[in-house]
């Protein structure tokens, strides 16, 4: 049987994969670090569990509009507002999908043509790449290095009269990196001048260190009209398998993403929706506990990491991975993250699925507790020392 073209470009995921042969070893008694995913090691806050078990309890468990309840996008709203500086409708600026991946998909099919060319800043979470040449749009990479900084006339140089969108996200996955408000509004101004779309993935905004000052994409008023912003609730409240995301952007391309998801999803689920507004409005408390979590296992992880001889780690900004360059092992990152998982049980995430300019570095998710994450590095070191004598 013949598959459809287009599977010839869609790609089985390369984060995720690593996480399935992790799986597979698990299951098999190996013991394993898994620094691979990144999915908070927390628990669903109780007040939002609490919401959406009422929800259930209540009868609250069919169809709802495709767009979402109306409650929870008047609550998303009201925390753009107070806490990102952004003003959006509720009744036509704002979608709420099954997943912050989903609102990226529709995204790009309502307003991506093939042919289309979208510079997106790498290294960047693979999705990025797959929902745009999903699209038919063709992917430039934009290297902002490491530390995730904008290069801002290698962006200028790449545009052409094909350029539709930048795709940028910070904070970044993998890099943990943050744009500064400079950089973003470097983005804006160029984006206004050749009347891009800019489709900002916004889902670590809670998880910013040191009291970093960044904005959001939509908060620049010459692009708003022109911004497309993601979010979610999966990083900040763990609720990864919750499954839920939203998008703001002007009321023509929020239809356009409706009918998109009127077409495969029809709605969110409804209960989960109501754990939503429970996120929004209850106590903070739970997010800035967590935050300070991440933040005590960044400090670990940069220091511990880059004691290990030919390794460097910059130290992340926000999100809660680090993007350590390896040194010289004779091998791709692929090779290097597979022996490392199959030699040493430590599952990581190659540096290329985050694009060409990842080579040479490996993902590590410090979303797991400090015990864990000491003995991977032990295994890391031991594996790095032991090839570099071969």
């Amino acid at each position: 049987m013949r598959l459809a073209d287009r599977m010839d470009i869609i790609k089985h995921s390369g984060t995720i994969a690593m996480a399935e042969r992790a799986r597979e070893l698990a299951r098999s008694g190996k013991k394993l670090y898994n620094l691979d995913v990144g999915e908070p090691d927390f628990d669903t806050p109780e007040h939002i569990k609490r919401a959406a078990v009422e929800a259930l309890m209540s009868g609250f468990t069919h169809y709802t509009s495709s767009l979402g309840i109306i409650e929870l996008r008047r609550a998303i709203a009201e925390y753009l507002l107070e806490k990102r500086g952004v003003e959006a409708n509720p009744d036509k600026e704002i979608i709420v999908t099954p997943g912050a991946k989903h609102a990226i998909y529709c995204a790009c099919m309502a307003t991506l043509n093939p042919g289309d060319e979208v510079l997106i800043l790498t290294p960047t979470w693979p999705t990025h790449f797959t929902c745009v040449e999903a699209a038919g749009a063709r992917v430039i990479e934009v290297p902002c290095g490491e530390s995730y900084r904008l290069d801002e006339e290698m962006l200028k140089e790449k545009i052409t009269s094909r350029t539709k969108m930048i795709l940028v996200n910070s904070p970044n996955n993998p890099t943990g990196g943050v744009l500064g408000v400079s950089e973003l509004k470097a983005i804006a101004d160029i984006a206004a001048e050749h009347d891009l779309l800019v489709l900002s993935d916004e889902i670590y905004d809670e998880i910013v260190y040191d009291g970093f000052e960044t904005r959001s994409m939509a908060s620049f008023s010459n692009i708003r009209e022109n911004v497309i912003l993601i979010n979610g609730f999966s990083k900040a409240y763990a609720m990864t398998g919750w499954r839920l995301g939203y998008a703001i952007a002007n009321e023509t391309i929020i239809d356009a993403m409706n009918r998109m998801q009127q077409a495969t999803t029809t709605c969110p689920a409804s209960f989960i929706q109501k754990a939503a507004i429970a996120a929004l409005k209850g106590p903070r408390e739970c997010v800035r506990r967590m935050v300070e979590e991440f933040d005590r296992r960044r400090k670990y992880v940069v220091k511990a990491l880059n004691e290990i001889p030919g390794v460097r780690c910059v130290m992340p900004k926000g999100a809660f991975y680090v993007f350590p360059k390896l040194p010289d092992l004779g091998m791709s990152s692929l090779d290097i993250c597979m022996r490392l998982l199959e030699e040493e049980g430590v599952s990581t995430t190659p540096g290329i699925v985050f694009g060409s300019c990842g080579e040479g570095y490996i993902r590590i998710s410090y979303a797991t507790s400090l015990e864990i994450i000491a003995e991977a590095i032990e295994k890391i070191k031991g594996f790095i020392e032991r090839y570099l004598r071969m």
